[in-house]
């Protein structure tokens, strides 16, 4: 290798994100615009939307109405389409405004017009209009509970699709007669758009009973208003076979694996052969960490002498069961678990980062580790195993200045994992 192995790292990072890029992604699939009369009226949500109607703006062969909602830092400034800045991951009042017109949008379109409606990760918590007899209060308090307790992102947005006004396809049904064309950037396993931004604009597989379910397995007491909610048969999302799904379809623009075979491409050009494990890689972050030290230092024995150096890439979500009280989220935390398995192995590096630029709550998107980053860490006093402990893998890398810090990518397709064999 002629470049140092965190430069390769942070290269191959930065193709995965380019890869999932609005500009690039979006407009070979936007649809024709309406005959007249029909309007066509732009709404959405998610930490890649802004970016996602800047490529509408630009491309889109008509006039252009609407109004979009990401996380605060994530906008920009369109000439036709509003853009409303909003809490992430905790649903706020702002969001719950800006969701309230994007309802009203959708209601009033009339059958002539095309509803374009643009999704990417983060609209749960972005478009939130809680459910009749809901309060803000009552999806927070569950919504924080769900992120605190570890549950799957898919358990996560089953609740919150039982408990909306707008997600679990109740958006398509507040569209009647129109036509709906939705554009998603996929942040999810699987990449299914009933998940992706808990669904909006399809039909919803799960159930009121599942959304129970989750709760219960997870320990998360319901407030009363919502326990009464999900035991309303009446409160049924819209399932497949809907009417109101007659007139929509829903296109992937963009998918982690896309952007991990654009890492791989990227490995090739320095030299590097890439392994890609999986899109889907699910779990407690140091559980993913343990496996894929493992997996590296096999590969680490098994090389012969000469050949490439091996990039391990795998996507998909893992999460965090808090259980202290520090900073961090579920890349960080990987990263950590995984340089305490390898133990100041002198042939592996590594890169974990969420591809949105924000790694849970914190500014940075990830970090980076080496053979040397235990030696350095005790060199300052700092234990390693305390920060795990701790929850505190943000902490812990600020200490090091091995935090990534990318600032807003105004793109989504998930986590992103590179560990380097040399």
């Amino acid at each position: 290798m002629i470049d140092p192995p965190e430069s390769l790292l942070r290269r191959v990072f930065d193709a995965a994100v380019a890869a999932a890029d609005p500009r690039a992604c979006v407009p070979r699939f936007l649809p024709p615009p309406p005959r007249p009369p029909g309007r066509t009226i732009v709404v959405g949500a998610g930490k890649a939307v802004a970016a996602m109607a800047k490529a509408v703006e630009d491309h889109f062969p008509g006039a252009l109405s609407g109004l979009v909602i990401t996380r605060y830092g994530y906008g920009r400034d369109l000439r036709h389409i509003q853009v409303v800045e909003a809490g992430h991951p905790t649903p706020d009042q702002a969001g719950q405004r800006a969701s309230e017109r994007v309802l009203a949008l959708a209601r009033a379109v009339t059958e002539p017009d095309l509803l374009l409606v643009l999704i990417s990760g983060g609209a749960s918590a972005l478009m939130t209009v809680p459910a009749p007899g809901i309060t803000l209060d009552d999806k927070r308090h569950i919504n924080d509970a769900l992120l605190r307790s570890g549950a799957p992102i898919d358990d996560v947005n089953c609740v919150r699709k039982h408990l909306s006004a707008i997600k679990g396809g109740r958006l398509a049904a507040a569209a009647g007669p129109a036509t709906l064309s939705a554009l998603l950037i996929s942040d999810v396993t699987g990449d299914h758009p009933s998940v992706i931004g808990s669904g909006p604009t399809v039909p919803d597989p799960t159930t009121l009973a599942e959304a129970r379910g989750v709760l219960s397995r997870f320990h998360i007491e319901a407030p009363p208003a919502v326990a009464a909610h999900l035991e309303n048969p009446a409160h049924e999302t819209p399932k497949p076979g809907h009417p109101c799904f007659d007139r929509s379809v829903a296109v992937l623009v963009a998918t982690p694996r896309q952007a991990l075979e654009a890492a791989a491409t990227s490995a090739r050009a320095a030299y590097l052969e890439p392994v890609i494990l999986g899109d889907a890689i699910e779990g407690e972050s140091h559980d993913v960490a343990a496996t894929q030290a493992s997996l590296a230092r096999e590969v680490a024995a098994a090389r012969r002498a000469g050949a490439a150096p091996r990039l391990l890439l795998s996507g998909g979500e893992t999460t965090v069961r808090v259980r202290g009280n520090g900073r961090g989220g579920p890349n960080t935390e990987f990263l950590l678990a995984l340089a305490i398995a390898l133990d100041a192995h002198p042939d592996i590096f590594a890169i974990a980062c969420d591809t949105d630029g924000t790694d849970g709550t914190e500014a940075n998107a990830g970090a980076l580790i080496g053979p040397d980053t235990l030696a350095r860490a005790r060199a300052r006093g700092l234990s390693p195993r305390a920060f795990l402990e701790n929850n505190d893998a943000y902490g812990f890398f600020e200490a090091l200045g091995d935090l990534v810090i990318t600032g807003p990518t105004r793109t989504n397709v998930n986590d992103f994992r590179a560990i380097l064999v040399t």
